[in-house]
């Protein structure tokens, strides 16, 4: 029987060096292993408190605790979300800077900005959306309306005359609320604010008539009977406010549409990386306490199997909200 002879290292170098697969694996391999190499920043459009600031710092400790790397939130509030999330876009492609976003910074953005810093469907890498909410159509309690039904009614009886809040032109409660226009006659006046906090204290003051935000920052108000909750933009009642009925039972169809939130990354970050992110992100929304945080907040956990789905997401609202925009004459500005 012949002996086998020894592949001296030499040897088994040339053998690698024949496979170019192996040679591609390599170094992807490597580049996933080692990363993250450093703190993670993850920036976030908006002030602290918010449903993105909130789905940021879930992220940041879960991911400090499943890779070891301090993860820290920036906020960068401004322009409905742009300035952050143009942040994102000039970072360095290291997969090391990652954003928070929603519909306003990556679709509405694309009909209020004419010049908009970044392009939504080039200058960023998605990696996964991780929860989405309903909005909240509110009335001030001295308003004497209490379903969708009555608002209608009385908006097109009154057309022009009710005044509701939204917190930036072009932004998620600006799309709503055109949507509601659109959809049923309800000949209701925008009135906008530079965002959430200045259209809340007046809504609640009195000032104006009705405001539609994020499910989150509206329904503590409703609970306490400062605002009176008209709908929530979804197919079934949120648990958190049994009594305040869904668009859909209340035969608005055409205003079920939600919020969601995602990270980003800034374009060509290696494949591995994104991958390695995406993986890590999609396990976030299921863990017991994370899912008990977002049901106590009405966020509903929103993942999807890979970052090219996000990016076909991404495309269909952008599609979506688009025609929107064009009936409501939204321009840029």
């Amino acid at each position: 029987m012949m002996k086998k002879t020894p592949i001296a290292p030499c040897g088994l170098l040339l053998r690698v060096l024949r496979c170019p697969l192996l040679l591609a694996v390599m170094p992807a391999l490597g580049i996933a292993q080692d990363y993250p190499s450093k703190p993670l920043r993850i920036v976030v459009g908006y002030p602290p408190g918010g449903a993105n600031d909130i789905i940021a710092r879930v992220v940041a400790q879960k991911l400090s605790e499943a890779w070891g790397q301090q993860a820290i939130v920036d906020n960068r509030p401004g322009a409905i979300g742009v300035i952050g999330t143009e942040m994102v876009a000039r970072s360095a492609p290291d997969g090391h800077t990652m954003g928070v976003v929603s519909l306003s910074p990556l679709v509405f953005s694309r009909f209020a900005h004419a010049k908009l810093p970044y392009d939504s469907l080039t200058d960023f890498t998605p990696l996964a959306t991780l929860a989405m909410t309903p909005m909240l159509i509110t009335v001030h309690p001295s308003l004497p309306v209490h379903s969708l039904k009555d608002l209608i009614a009385l908006a097109k009886s009154q057309p022009g005359k009710l005044d509701f809040a939204i917190s930036g032109t072009g932004g998620m409660t600006h799309m709503v609320l055109e949507l509601l226009r659109s959809s049923t006659g309800a000949r209701l006046q925008t009135v906008p604010y530079k965002g959430a906090t200045p259209a809340l204290t007046d809504t609640l003051a009195g000032h104006v008539q009705g405001m539609v935000e994020a499910f989150p920052a509206l329904s503590p108000l409703v609970k306490q009977g400062r605002l009176r909750g008209i709908a929530v933009t979804s197919e079934k009642r949120n648990p958190l406010l049994p009594d305040v009925p869904s668009a859909a039972e209340q035969g608005v169809r055409d205003l079920v549409t939600v919020n969601w939130f995602g990270m980003v990354a800034p374009a060509r970050i290696p494949r591995p990386i994104a991958e390695k992110i995406h993986g890590g992100l999609v396990k976030i929304p299921s863990q017991p306490d994370v899912k008990e945080r977002f049901d106590a907040l009405g966020l509903v956990p929103m993942t999807m199997a890979t970052p090219e789905a996000y990016g076909n997401f991404i495309k269909s609202e952008i599609a979506r909200w688009g025609k929107v925009a064009q009936s409501a004459g939204i321009k840029p500005q």
